[in-house]
């Protein structure tokens, strides 16, 4: 049975480019039936927090991967040094100081990486390393081999940036007598100036994108085509489909550099697609984690508003930014405004406030309609009404549908916000 693994060290959040390393390594396992492992790397005794285990394992979960067993390699450090001792005593490695270090015996040896074919490796950088350190603690290459081969795993996909390690791990693996698995090494994520990712560039890691409200779904999806694709032009696809297409000779051995614009875009269409009511409950929760939400907004309220900007963000986290308007009055308007409210409507601005207050069916319909009537009445164009009304009731430029946006505000909230501009235009004379 194949059986893959994800290997994080809790000393930072969830990478985003481990995330897709243990993406394809769960969807590598799900498409041949096989067993997917989490083990946590966890040896380093100073930088590995508990913080950082519950926020990996979170952050696997909110991506939709699944495993059969957790392992924690600060719980076997007994079992390292039961196979330090076995190779003491074969004569493969000795202690000194408290340390034990482990003799190379190099051959030329090689790998038919799955993604990158054959690769061969001619030489090591010395002839001689530490397995278990003289503080007891085991050093990576060590723990991971014995770990991989007692746990049974037979497929080990990982980043490109491990390729070094291969050959000694390779050296341990014939050394302890070990079955050696089938290698793929995955290509780099780069950033989209094409250097390596980091704080630099933006986020990096999976809480930080989750924090900004961009769903699980979608963020599995551009993962996905991080190196690999489904094909046919496709760049929508779910785990279950990603599934059944995936095969991990198709992924890209260059590397895929990271855009902001394509996760965008990926996004925004999870969000166009969602049933409403789910998309508004996946917005409260959200917005609730962010204290954005008035207590006393009710859930059809929320409906509305979501419905409202649902063609138009990218991620939740632009309702808090774009419908602040829709829950909130101390907005002022933006300083890029200033043209549209040059021209001094105040008259006409109260006419039509007196006519929407008294609009029998308030839908956007009959407010549209009431809208031109009254700018044809006043002489006016309806765009001369549209944008300063727009500014009155949103503090901006651009934004919803106005009609749309003043069915959502309600007959009082855009009444009142009417009155505002009226007021701002008799306190400017």
């Amino acid at each position: 049975m194949i059986k893959t693994r994800f290997a994080p060290s809790p000393t930072g959040f969830l990478h985003i480019g481990a995330a897709r390393t243990a993406l394809f390594s769960w969807v590598f396992a799900r498409k041949n039936n096989g067993e997917f492992l989490l083990r946590i790397e966890d040896t380093d005794r100073v930088r590995s927090k508990d913080e950082y285990v519950e926020e990996i394992i979170s952050s696997l979960k909110w991506l939709g991967l699944g495993w059969s067993e957790v392992i924690y390699q600060s719980k076997r450090f007994e079992i390292y040094r039961d196979y330090a001792h076995k190779l003491i005593e074969s004569g493969k490695a000795y202690e000194k100081d408290g340390a034990v270090f482990f003799k190379y015996v190099f051959s030329q040896v090689e790998i038919d990486d799955l993604i990158r074919g054959r690769i061969v490796f001619k030489e090591l950088p010395k002839s001689e390393d530490v397995i278990i350190k003289s503080d007891g603690s085991p050093t990576y290459n060590f723990c991971c081999v014995i770990d991989d081969a007692l746990g049974g795993i037979t497929h080990i996909i990982r980043g490109e940036d491990h390729i070094p390690n291969t050959p000694k791990q390779l050296l341990l693996y014939k050394a302890m007598g070990f079955k050696i698995p089938k290698f793929a090494h995955l290509p780099m994520i780069l950033s989209s100036g094409g250097g390596k990712m980091s704080k630099r560039f933006g986020a990096t890691s999976i809480k930080e994108y989750k924090d900004m409200g961009y769903l699980s779904a979608a963020i599995a999806n551009y993962l996905l085509l991080l190196g690999w694709s489904p094909g046919a032009n496709r760049e929508i696809i779910s785990l279950d489909e990603a599934i059944e297409l995936f095969d991990i000779k198709d992924v890209n051995k260059t590397s895929a550099a990271f855009s902001m614009d394509k996760l965008n875009w990926i996004n925004s269409e999870y969000i166009k697609k969602m049933d409403i009511d789910e998309l508004t409950e996946y917005a409260r929760v959200y917005l609730k984690d962010k204290n954005f939400l008035p207590q006393e907004s009710p859930l059809d309220y929320l409906k509305k508003v979501v419905e409202l900007f649902k063609g138009r963000i990218n991620k939740l986290g632009d309702l808090c930014e774009w419908a602040y308007f829709c829950f909130y009055d101390d907005y002022s308007y933006a300083s890029d405004t200033g043209n549209i409210l040059d021209k001094n409507l105040s008259r006409e601005i109260s006419i039509l406030k007196d006519r929407i207050y008294n609009i029998e069916s308030f839908d956007k319909e009959t407010i549209e309609s009431e809208f031109r009537s009254v700018a044809k009445e006043l002489g006016l164009k309806a765009r001369d009404l549209v944008h300063p009304v727009r500014v009155a009731l949103t503090g901006r430029r651009i934004g919803p549908g106005l009609f749309e946006t003043i069915e959502v505000l309600g007959r009082e909230k855009v009444v009142e916000r009417l009155k505002r501009l009226a007021g701002y235009w008799k306190k400017e004379a």
